[in-house]
């Protein structure tokens, strides 16, 4: 697939300034994802300088500045928060285009793309996964994740089969809707913090306390804002690109996460879980599985109701 991705790339450049501008798009997409010029420039291999100028070219040809920048550091404009997040919808669809050609020229297996939340914690998803390749080993699998917002945007175009998401919209008869699950929320401390010790807390007893998301630079607007409107967090907010490096932030006395699943945090950590509470009341967060009901298909569907069978033997 890279050869004919390279050949169309290639095909475009010399039809104008296609070709050059799919790749300074490109590193563009990872330095807003990255949050870094440094830590772009290792995920595409080339140097720092060299991703700051092809950036400096697309703003160019564009004729319009998509990042503001100051000293080593910088900040997304609202020109390059547009034009990065209709960017991914382009790229998306070119990798799928590049995927299916490959697939019907090879007469290669069929392909199922599913999504799931980057700041979801449960084994559910990774069971399902393992089940269903188990069963169906001629099925290629692809995988991403994202905040609730990227995998929406991704199952609206079509880029994906399946996304596991939590409820943030009224359900829509466009898309097959399944519950898989309605969690109380908890929230990931530090166990030396005096908060790890209360039998449950109020998220305005919160408020002097950082609150921990997992969130691409991208969808760090949006996950504030639902976490603040929504769930009713009114302290300050932090961020982290993954789990991993989100509990290290909670280790590390940083503040605290909100998480779904039960009283006890993961083995082996220093973390406790402790229920999460709205006006004394539990805050709960319903999980479902999104499909387009014009896509239903054996495959899809057979991977929602395996995921659904995992969700209820694990009784969040």
């Amino acid at each position: 697939m890279q050869q004919l991705k390279k050949r169309l790339e290639i095909w475009l450049d010399k039809r104008g300034h296609s070709g050059i501008m799919l790749k300074q798009i490109q590193y563009f997409q990872a330095v807003v994802r990255c949050g870094s010029f440094t830590e772009a420039a290792e995920a595409c291999y080339i140097s720092q300088s060299a991703i700051s100028q092809q950036i400096q070219a697309l703003e160019q040809t564009l004729g319009v500045q998509l990042l503001n920048r100051k000293n080593r550091k910088f900040s997304v404009t609202p020109a390059g928060e547009y034009f990065y997040k209709k960017s991914l919808i382009l790229t998306a669809d070119f990798e799928k285009m590049c995927r299916e050609t490959v697939r019907i020229a090879h007469e290669e297996a069929p392909a199922l793309c599913i999504g799931y939340l980057k700041c979801y914690s449960g084994k559910e998803f990774q069971q399902a996964v393992a089940e269903f390749t188990e069963k169906y080993p001629d099925v290629a699998i692809h995988i991403i994740n994202g905040n609730h917002e990227d995998l929406y945007e991704q199952l609206r175009l079509g880029t994906v089969d399946l996304v596991l998401n939590d409820q943030r919209r009224a359900f829509s008869d466009e898309y097959v809707n399944t519950v898989l699950a309605v969690s109380e929320c908890y929230i990931e401390i530090a166990g030396r913090s005096p908060i790890a010790g209360m039998e449950r807390v109020n998220v305005q007893e919160l408020k002097d306390i950082p609150c921990i998301l997992v969130a691409s630079p991208s969808q760090r607007e949006n996950e504030q804002l639902y976490y603040r409107d929504i769930v009713g967090i009114q302290g300050e907010f932090l961020f982290a690109e993954n789990l991993e490096e989100a509990r290290l932030l909670v280790i590390g006395g940083k503040g605290f996460m909100p998480v779904e699943g039960s009283r006890d945090a993961m083995p082996g950590t220093p973390l406790h879980h402790v229920p999460l509470l709205r006006n004394g009341k539990p805050i709960k967060r319903t999980y479902c599985a999104f499909w387009k009901a014009d896509n239903s298909g054996y495959y899809v569907e057979t991977f929602a109701d395996i995921l659904k069978t995992k969700f209820s033997a694990g009784e969040l």
